[in-house]
């Protein structure tokens, strides 16, 4: 064999390998737990929904106040005692609310949302009335519990006594409470009502139905909506399984040849018929063969053969200069 034969020969034998090695995929790395959405919670001590008609409804003035609302995901909380409007009794401020706790919390991560609503000691205004109180509370407080795996939870409470236009009012959850003061107005009163669904929930302490209209001289006529202590969660997904191959629940028995679903959710069953795409971030297991084995033997079979021909090709030359 002649020195050109032999680097021939080499350099087949030295590309082999290169395209072998560009040819086999490199295997990616397992990924890391995804987390799934955090949960949702909301608090408001105060929200009012008014329409106040000034001089015979020649002046209407939308009376829309919230005081201590939050939200999360990101926690929150507010203790503000009081809250005044301007512009709805004459250019004079009114005290809408006044208390001694007014205190809203909302936390919310990926395993429980939680909405808190606290109120004590508080009395609430609307234009007309500057010394009548259209309500009075001791205490009244909200909650809803929102947490993965558990079934939501709302509750409200009215504690201690009530009075409604002045007048001390005993509450029914049978249904609304109604109570008129002739010359002053009507408020309808709904005593704690509370909701849940798979993954929700919302509790509200009081909410009353005004309609206030003092001496019937249409000075200030009130009608609307007042909400007091109301707290509302969603149910956080929760984080995600990573999808896991080659394996099984261990609730599950048989030989089920079909590649499917063992019950577990996001974990999937490999099996030698399945011929799916693998989970994502998820390396196969070793068992002797791989997506590289066609490579391989391709490879094998390249230098084979190169390096039969190369010897072919030395021994005719060999042969032709004897």
């Amino acid at each position: 064999m002649n020195s050109n034969t032999f680097r021939l020969a080499a350099l087949a034998v030295a590309a082999g390998p290169v395209a072998l090695l560009a040819a086999v995929p490199a295997h990616a790395a397992p990924a890391t737990p995804t987390t799934g959405g955090e949960g949702r919670a909301s608090a408001v001590v105060l929200r009012t929904g008014l329409d106040v008609s000034l001089l015979n409804k020649s002046v209407q003035v939308p009376l829309k106040v919230t005081l201590n609302e939050v939200q999360a995901p990101a926690s929150a909380e507010k203790t503000a005692l009081s809250v005044n409007v301007d512009g709805v009794e004459g250019g004079a401020p009114v005290s809408v609310l006044r208390a001694d706790v007014a205190t809203a919390n909302a936390t919310a991560d990926e395993h429980r949302a939680e909405g808190y609503t606290n109120l004590a000691k508080a009395s609430i205004h609307v234009p007309g009335l500057p010394v009548l109180s259209l309500i009075e509370v001791e205490k009244v407080t909200s909650k809803a519990v929102c947490e993965t795996g558990r079934k939501p939870v709302a509750e409200s409470n009215v504690l201690g006594h009530v009075a409604v236009l002045g007048k001390k009012v005993t509450l029914s959850a049978g249904g609304p409470t109604r109570v008129a003061v002739p010359g002053v107005g009507e408020v309808s009163l709904d005593l704690s009502k509370t909701v849940t669904t798979e993954r929700t929930a919302a509790a509200t302490a009081l909410r009353l139905k005004v309609s206030v209209n003092p001496l019937n001289l249409n000075v200030a006529e009130v009608e609307g909506e007042v909400t007091l202590a109301e707290a509302t969660c969603e149910t956080p997904e929760g984080p995600k399984t990573p999808e896991q191959p080659g394996s099984t629940n261990g609730g599950s028995t048989g030989g089920d040849s079909g590649g499917g679903s063992t019950g577990g959710g996001d974990v999937k069953t490999q099996t030698g018929s399945d011929t799916g795409t693998a989970p994502t971030g998820a390396n196969l297991a070793e068992t002797g063969g791989s997506s590289a084995t066609p490579y391989i033997a391709g490879g094998a079979a390249l230098l084979l053969a190169v390096g039969a021909g190369a010897t072919v090709l030395a021994r005719r030359r060999a042969g032709s200069q004897g």
